[in-house]
């Protein structure tokens, strides 16, 4: 008897775990469903709200270069090329200031002054973007049209990158500004997967002979290289989606030029210029159309992101 008791005992507490275990995966399933459910909602009202764009435009609008509301001419070459131009700059620029500003913090910097530093940098994360485009506006905007742009006008004016007047507000100063606000997030991520690596694999290779800097740069950043990466592309996502700090600071010329120096516009800030002055059917629904571009920029590049990362773990994990 008492033995039929324990079983039935234990069988009422397994049915009591796999009730548990089904809730859980419910619950979880409906919190990842609820993503899918509000990407599809995006898509959906963006696709609605640019139908009457994308039915006078056709696949022209993303080739154009028109701009001209009265004439009802649309065209988001100007802005997409805005966008991305600022977006590699500000990369270029961040990129190997975070990642080695992470090094220092995870690997050779003291525990006191890492945790100062790594502080420091997540309160800037949380400044407005707004607050950087002020700053920019009143101190990065002169010292570039007095200082920087003279500067390389002057040793690199033979190419055209750098040619054509010193506005100060411009291509390269929407980078610079947008480097600026990736920067702590690189720092941030980075920092959190180098301090992942195993302690074991930084003393094994110190017991090997290998110097601090060695130990470094051949083993803890390539352990730690998913982690840079993925820090890397969420920089560039925030670069891709800034719009006030660049509004401030770029220009906001629909045009296309091939010197840095010259003022330019991105999909973000001529969304949050024009969208309230936007009358009719076919200017509003142009805006909504550049959202939906954008959308889609952002889906592509996180995309290849994902793609090259799988890549670098297939590569890193076959052995010879």
């Amino acid at each position: 008897m008492a033995t039929q008791t324990a079983v039935l005992e234990r069988t009422a507490v397994r049915k009591t775990a796999q009730t548990g275990d089904t809730v859980a995966r419910l619950v979880a399933l409906t919190f990842a469903s609820v993503v899918l459910l509000i990407v599809a909602v995006l898509v959906f009202e963006l696709w609605v709200g640019s139908a009457a764009a994308r039915h006078k435009l056709g696949w022209s609008f993303l080739f154009s270069s028109d701009w001209d509301p009265v004439t009802e001419k649309f065209g988001a070459a100007p802005f997409m090329y805005g966008t991305v131009v600022t977006s590699v700059l500000a990369l270029l620029i961040s990129v190997p200031l975070g990642v080695g500003a992470a090094v220092f913090l995870s690997e050779l910097a003291p525990a006191s002054i890492s945790n100062a530093l790594t502080f420091l940098i997540e309160l800037l994360a949380a400044i407005p973007s707004v607050i950087y485009g002020m700053l920019a506006l009143f101190t990065l905007v002169p010292l570039m049209r007095n200082y920087g742009e003279p500067f390389l006008k002057k040793s690199f004016g033979f190419l055209p990158l750098f040619r054509g007047p010193a506005f100060g507000v411009g291509f390269l100063t929407a980078g610079m500004i947008l480097a600026v606000m990736s920067f702590p997030f690189i720092i941030s991520v980075s920092r959190e997967a180098l301090l992942a690596v195993p302690r074991d694999q930084r003393e094994a290779s110190l017991a090997l002979g290998a110097t601090r800097w060695e130990t470094t740069s051949q083993v803890v950043v390539p352990y730690a290289r998913l982690g840079i990466l993925g820090s890397i592309f969420l920089g560039l996502a925030r670069a891709l989606g800034e719009t006030m700090a660049v509004t401030m600071v770029i220009g906001n010329d629909p045009s296309i030029h091939a010197s840095l120096f010259a003022p330019g516009y991105t999909i973000a800030a001529v969304i949050a210029n024009e969208f309230t002055e936007a009358t009719g059917s076919v200017y509003p629904a142009a805006l909504v159309e550049l959202g939906l571009v954008l959308f889609c920029i952002t889906i592509v590049i996180n995309a290849l992101a994902r793609i090259l990362i799988l890549a670098t773990t297939s590569k890193g994990s076959k052995r010879p």
